[in-house]
């Protein structure tokens, strides 16, 4: 039996599995956490050597738990612009700035006012999140980092180094997040030129392959780091949620992922190229040949929730289960509360990293129970959103799979269905990152012939979540409220975020 191991970089913590491809089943998983520091508002930083650490512990527990069985094949998945400037050795030289970092903003906004023709494919302009924007950070703020930098890369493509001391990069990320031209299969110098990064192709990783594609197997000492019996082929993987379509089967036109976490994502896939305004893409091949991948989603999801429920009400497990009990007894929009989600920013449709966050309406009579209430509302209003401008870009969605943290919190789960007024299949296995990472690496060990075979050997049983249509005619109204309250605070939220960021 073709035993595959899948691994999951999420923003809190690497979680890891072992998948079973005869019987389609997880054969069992472990989770270690990580560190994240906020230095400032709008900033995020984390480690890579405890990424590595992490993953040592937690596959170490893993095999131990198992018996150590032979694995057949590996890959990882990744938060997507998670970036490390680092020596060639892989030694790191200052914190990674995590995905949701948001400090390189103005360099996101320089890159709107570009011609080159690759802007296409990033939809006019890149995200603050990504690695391009985030290097043209490092190159004004700090130049002698830049410049000590041999290599600038993602966590994919440091984890894959420390597995097999090669640096390669995905075409996932590299078309995504990079501005790689994987039409013409090249770096484009004279846009990084452009942005103030000249010669920054000749310090990101220099291999670009495809997802499933078969990268090297992995080291000696990378498989006693990992507790494995044997030494695995590494395939190529991608953006953990991303690496999920293939998990979900939701790789064909007029299907949808959507995976709810600390983030929100939203997936699909396009048979041709077309204009998508306020969605990240089309990117050409980014997940396989001859299709055009879109991303849509919200920055902050369920760490608007964490944040309420720890950060400022500072509950246990036992309180934050009380909380969301109190709160689903509030009727939908019953809170007379607007809360907006833009803790860290917004992704679709405005794509404006300087939104943030905003509780209206209060008064001395509420209590936790109606802010939290009020906030799974906002998170669900925020996909729905989504939702209404594909919608007016007549882009096709017949069929939604979700998964993520949507599956511990069935309030936030319902909610969300309600705002779309769609019903959502939830598969039976909770973790699509890790199967889809299985399913990648199927198909590099030659297990399955491609990424659609690798689909179709991994696709799991699903509970259809279906919408509440009385509740769904109120959140159309809400959203209404949402909409005007995000034009209404838009300039001064931009006012007050950029003030944070110039500390």
């Amino acid at each position: 039996m073709a035993k595959l191991l899948g691994l999951d970089f999420g923003t809190g913590g690497i979680r890891v599995g072992v998948f079973d491809l005869e019987t389609r089943r997880m054969l069992g998983e472990r989770e270690e956490q990580y560190q994240t520091i906020y230095p400032r508002p709008g900033w995020a930083e984390q480690s890579p050597l405890d990424w590595w650490d992490a993953l040592g512990r937690a596959s170490r527990g893993l095999m131990r738990d198992l018996g150590s069985p032979e694995i057949s094949g590996i890959c990882a998945a990744t938060t997507a612009s998670t970036v490390v400037a680092c020596k060639l050795d892989g030694a790191p030289l200052r914190p990674a700035l995590l995905w949701m970092d948001c400090r390189a903003a103005d360099e996101a906004e320089r890159s709107s006012r570009s011609n080159n023709p690759v802007m296409d494919y990033a939809g006019g302009a890149n995200a603050s999140e990504w690695l391009i924007s985030k290097a043209m950070w490092l190159a004004h703020h700090e130049p002698a980092v830049y410049a000590d930098a041999d290599i600038i890369c993602e966590c994919l493509d440091y984890i894959n180094f420390m597995l097999t001391g090669r640096w390669v990069g995905s075409r996932m990320n590299a078309t995504c997040k990079w501005n790689y031209d994987s039409v013409q299969k090249r770096f484009p110098a004279e846009l990084y030129a452009e942005f103030g990064v000249e010669g920054l192709e000749a310090k990101l990783p220099p291999d670009i392959f495809a997802v499933g594609a078969p990268v090297e197997v992995v080291s000696a000492a990378a498989a006693d780091h990992l507790g494995l019996a044997n030494r695995p082929l590494l395939s190529q993987g991608g953006v953990d949620a991303h690496i999920g379509m293939v998990a979900a089967g939701t790789m064909k036109s007029g299907e949808m992922l959507m995976i709810g976490g600390t983030s929100i994502v939203q997936l699909f896939q396009l048979d041709s190229q077309r204009p998508m305004d306020g969605f990240w893409g089309p990117y050409p091949h980014a997940l396989v040949d001859d299709h055009w991948l879109v991303e849509a989603g919200q920055v902050s999801a369920g760490s608007v929730l964490t944040w309420f429920e720890k950060k400022l009400f500072e509950l246990d497990a036992a309180g934050s289960a009380a909380l969301r009990e109190k709160a689903a007894a509030i009727p939908v929009g019953g809170t007379g509360l607007v809360t907006l989600d833009y803790f860290m920013g917004n992704r679709t449709p405005y794509r404006e990293p300087l939104l943030r966050g905003a509780v209206i309406g209060l008064s001395l009579g509420h209590d936790r129970a109606s802010l939290y209430r009020s906030a799974i509302e906002s998170v669900a209003l925020a996909s729905a959103n989504v939702l209404k401008r594909a919608g007016e870009l007549e882009v096709p969605v017949e069929r939604i799979v979700s998964s993520g943290g949507y599956a511990k919190n069935r309030l936030w789960l319902q909610a969300t269905v309600d705002a779309i007024g769609m019903p959502v299949e939830l598969p039976r296995e909770a973790n699509l990152t890790i199967i889809g990472a299985a399913a990648a690496a199927a198909t590099g060990s030659g297990l399955v012939p491609d990424l659609f075979a690798a689909a179709e050997a991994v696709q799991q049983e699903a509970t259809v979540i279906a919408p509440d249509l009385a509740a769904h005619e109120i959140y159309k109204q809400l959203l209404g409220e949402y909409l005007e309250a995000t034009e209404l605070l838009m300039p001064q939220s931009r006012r007050l975020a950029a003030s944070q960021l110039r500390g």
